[in-house]
Formats: C-alpha cells, structure tokens, sequence
C-alpha cells in the first residue's frame, strides 16, 4: 500500500510503532521494520550513549528503515538529538514538547521529523516549523493524552495542513487503520497492540494484562493538574485516583507514580506499576509476532477498502 508516509518513510506499509518508553527498544524495532513498517525506538529519559546503544543493536537486526522516539521533556534531549545525527537515523517522531530547537540540524542531516500532536493548533505549528508529517494522536491512546478524540481531531487536522497526517489512539486492528484511511489520514501509529507482540521484551504480567482487560478497564490519571495518562486499572491507580480526589499535589502524585512504569514493563509488577495501555486494549486477545500483526491488519484493511 503506497501512500505519501510510506514514500517519505520508504517502508511497504504506511504502520509505525509507537514509541513507548521501556517498551519500544531495539527487539521491537527491528521487528516491526522487518515486518515492512517503521520501528522506533523510544528514547524515553535515557542519556545519549544507552539510545545509541539500542541504535547499533537495531542495526545488526535490520537493514530496514527505523527510527527514534525523542520525548523532548527528556533531560539528555540535547545529547540524544545529537547521537540520532551521528548514527545516521533516517526518522525521528517527537512527544512531550516542540522540536523545534532541533529541527535545523535534523534537517540539514537529512532527517524526517514527524511530531505527535494532539490539536490543530499544534499540528499547524509543527508544519511551519518544517515537520515532514505530524502524527494526531486522540486520547484513546495508553500514556500522556490530549482531551480530543482520534475520530474528531484526525479529520480537522488533514484539512488545516498540507504534510500527511498518521492516525494514532484507539487503532488496533484492519477495520481501525480502514477508518483512519476514510478520515484522510495516510498512515497510522499503533503501540499497544505492540506491546504484546512476541518480539517486544514487555514482561509477561504486562502482555497478560492487555489481553484480558476488558472494554472498561481503561483509566485516566492526573486530569486534575493537567498532566492526563491512560492507563488499565489496578491498585497503584486506585491510590492515585483516591488522592487525587482529595487534593493532594502534583508533586505528591508524582511520587507515587515514579520508576512504576519500569516496575510494570520490566519487573511484571502489574498490581503496584504502572500499565499504560490504550482504549483498544480491550480489542486484543492474542501474542503474535509482528510480521503476523502487520500482515493481519493490512490483509483486513484491504478488505474492507476495496468494498
């Protein structure tokens, strides 16, 4: 399937894996862009050297396009911006922030920068800035959420830009990245359909929890001080949400919640950490490899398209 993403990208199919923190590392990444999408790496608050690490381990997995995830609130941005130009990254996609004190040299390295965005307003922004593609992500997705959905934000921000627009939130199977093609978007970013995918380190406990969650088992922490996540309920959740209700600060909630995401992703400690997941959780109910997540959804986006 040819689209503007895959032509910018040069992948066989317009799917690019999220990247989420712990998660998306080098296995996941090589997998995915083997399996004809884009595989990222995300960055998450690693220092430089430990992302340029994860960047040769990928190299030596795939010859494949792949890139890096730059969560710009990351206090080694600086010195991971210079390492994805040393080592020759193609792609990179940018969350928590603007880009644009990196652009100017991203772009003289012949990088493609596509910021995730969650308003037009944001997504017209990155456009003036030089961005190649914005990803619009809706706050179906698991992790930090804007407040509008996938089905609302998506078209309105093809019409207010003229880069191609990738659909992120809430698209887990055929039928989502079907949906997503008729709201103008060109591509899609997936992550938690990823995140059980056999190549992906996620521990056990984690995968088994995104299989089993049902439609409801999806939360959302910090809407009071402005800092939205989405996450599948448990214990640690319960606490935070009962805090939060009683006012306690944003500091104070902070502390609950540091180092739980490793705990949950890496350690299985799915009742204390932190499981982010998104809404379409409910949606998956096996582990398969990538190549048979890709080949399934464009298989079932074909489908449905042709008719």
């Amino acid at each position: 399937m040819k689209t503007r993403v895959t032509e910018l990208l040069g992948t066989k199919y317009p799917i690019i894996q999220g990247g989420m923190a712990w998660v998306a590392e080098y296995h996941l990444a090589a997998a995915v862009s083997n399996a004809g999408g884009l595989g990222i790496i995300g960055a998450g608050s690693a220092p430089g050297e430990v992302v340029r690490e994860q960047i040769k381990k990928a190299k030596e997995l795939t010859d494949k396009p792949f890139g890096v995830n730059v969560m710009l609130m990351n206090p080694n941005a600086d010195e991971v911006a210079q390492v994805i130009v040393e080592e020759g990254i193609k792609v990179v996609t940018t969350g928590a922030g603007n880009p644009a004190k990196y652009m100017q040299m991203w772009k003289d390295a012949g990088i493609k920068v596509i910021p995730v965005v969650a308003s037009v307003a944001l997504a017209k922004l990155m456009e003036r800035a030089g961005a190649d593609a914005v990803v619009a992500e809706g706050m179906e997705a698991g992790g930090h959420i804007g407040s509008a959905t996938t089905m609302t934000m998506v078209p309105q921000i093809v019409d207010a830009v003229d880069i191609p627009v990738i659909a992120a939130g809430g698209i887990g199977d055929g039928r989502g990245f079907a949906a997503a093609m008729m709201l103008g978007a060109e591509g899609v970013q997936m992550g938690t359909r990823f995140c059980v995918a056999t190549e992906a380190i996620t521990h056990a406990n984690y995968k088994e929890k995104i299989i089993k969650a049902k439609d409801i088992d999806s939360e959302v922490t910090g809407m009071s001080h402005g800092h939205p996540v989405r996450v599948i309920r448990n214990k640690m959740t319960r606490e935070y949400i009962k805090l939060e209700k009683e006012g306690a600060s944003f500091e104070e909630l902070e502390y609950l919640t540091l180092g739980t995401l490793r705990k949950a992703v890496m350690e299985g400690d799915v009742t204390n950490g932190t499981v982010m997941a998104g809404q379409i959780a409910g949606l998956i109910s096996k582990e398969q490899t990538c190549q048979e997540m890709i080949e399934e959804i464009m298989a079932e986006a074909k489908a449905l398209l042709n008719k």
